[in-house]
């Protein structure tokens, strides 16, 4: 099976996962706090800031035909009060570098990290956040927006909420095993992204006095992508990407414009109806007031969630699970579009999609069956019109360190030698190149 040529296959990163020695970060900050939660810290990562010729020419090399990346703000904007010319050269040579290989660029301006001083400022809760991401946004697509043809404003805009809930869960397991010791510790399923939540009460409570310490405010005020969110919070995310659509559109109407989300497909057992409806409007039609004049939505899915009359319902003791926890269970692709296009009838992008294994015969395996989805949404005349898969490279995963493997990409970290798996073989074979 082939997509058409005008169908984008591709894989995506983002730059704190790869890059490297993205000092200014908040991120880079947390790891190395005495008390990090983090396992261990970005350190080099996989290079990509200095490999990225290579890494692309490899992509394209294997019949990929876009590639998904994100613009690191921490780099662009090292202080509140400055640019760095040459990180925003270094940001063209990436995307010329992709358009030489033929590679489509989908650049995403936000991908979790961010600059060190915006959370000293307030971070993701504060209403001054709106105006630093538009300033941001200006000088980036004022100086790159002349050869970027889609942007993805902010990646999985909706995964604080998320991780609320994610927490709330965790804190109701943790009183039940205090009330029935001999229960097993809570369950590793959660949000679709790297979270260690197996650290004492003890070393939490340090690790944020650090953080407040590090950031110089409170530690209840260290406000980063991933902490949880209120509803103030959320408001404000969406503001972000609503009046940054607004000047992208504003310096070049031609660039195809939207955010991504993390979705899951919510399916139901024993009158869980009514928790599902909750679940899908929380993570997505909530907000579709904020994406109206937008082009495309970014799905992001790798699993399901089976929904009962009150909780989700865990996998079944047999069911196969991935390196993150999660059930392997690839079908929930095709499924998450046709959700998604119940109410939204534009362009639809997969901006991420994969699978955490060290077993890349089961990573081929799973891209085989979600990209079948992917083809027979597009038969039921679904627009969609690219897939992104999660990720190029086996990167940093986030508070779980370089542990889950999701790439098509081996790297050597010692050596930062690249080889690439079977899987990018397999999905380069999708490409009509």
């Amino acid at each position: 099976m082939k997509f058409n040529k005008d169908f984008l296959i591709g894989a995506a990163t983002a730059a704190h996962q790869v890059e490297g020695n993205n000092t200014n970060s908040d991120f880079w900050t947390l790891e190395h706090l005495p008390n990090s939660v983090y396992r261990e810290p970005s350190l080099d990562a996989v290079d990509h800031y200095n490999h990225y010729e290579e890494d692309i020419k490899m992509m394209a090399d294997a019949g990929l035909t876009a590639y998904r990346f994100s613009i690191e703000w921490a780099r662009i904007q090292p202080t509140a009060d400055t640019f760095d010319e040459k990180e925003i050269a270094h940001y063209r040579d990436v995307i010329e570098c992709c358009h030489r290989n033929g590679v489509t660029p989908l650049v995403t301006l936000h991908h979790f990290s961010a600059p060190k001083w915006l959370i000293s400022a307030g971070g993701w809760e504060s209403e001054g956040t709106i105006e630093y991401f538009k300033n941001y946004t200006r000088r980036v697509v004022t100086d790159l927006g002349d050869i970027i043809p889609y942007v993805c404003t902010l990646n999985e805009a909706n995964m604080g909420l998320q991780i609320n809930r994610l927490i709330a869960k965790y804190m109701k397991q943790a009183a039940q095993a205090q009330q029935s010791p001999q229960d097993d510790k809570p369950k590793k399923d959660g949000v679709q992204t790297g979270l260690n939540l197996e650290n004492t009460r003890e070393k939490q409570m340090q690790y944020m006095i650090e953080a407040g310490a590090a950031f110089g405010v409170s530690p209840m005020e260290v406000q980063t992508f991933l902490n949880p969110r209120t509803e103030k919070g959320n408001e404000i995310i969406m503001r972000c990407h609503d009046e940054a659509s607004k000047i992208i559109k504003e310096i070049n109407p031609n660039i195809r414009v939207g955010i991504t989300l993390s979705l899951y497909d919510y399916q139901t057992v024993d009158g869980g109806e009514a928790l599902a409806a909750k679940l899908w409007k929380e993570d997505f039609l909530q907000f579709l007031p904020y994406t109206k004049h937008n082009d495309f939505v970014g799905v992001q899915n790798y699993t399901r969630k089976i929904c009962g009359l009150d909780d989700i319902v865990e996998p079944d003791s047999d069911a196969k699970l991935t390196d993150m926890g999660n059930e392997y269970y690839p079908e929930a692709l095709g499924n998450v579009i046709r959700a998604v296009a119940k109410d939204w009838d534009k362009e639809i992008v997969v901006t991420e999609n994969g699978i955490a294994t060290t077993n890349d015969a089961d990573r081929v395996a799973f891209t085989k069956v979600a990209l079948e989805g992917v083809q027979s949404c597009i038969e039921e005349g679904i627009n969609v019109t690219g897939y992104m898969h999660w990720s190029l490279m086996d990167n940093f995963e986030w508070q779980l360190g370089y542990r889950p493997k999701f790439g098509l990409i081996e790297v050597d970290r010692a050596t930062q030698t690249r080889t690439p798996k079977e899987s990018l073989r397999f999905l380069g074979s999708y490409s009509s190149k």
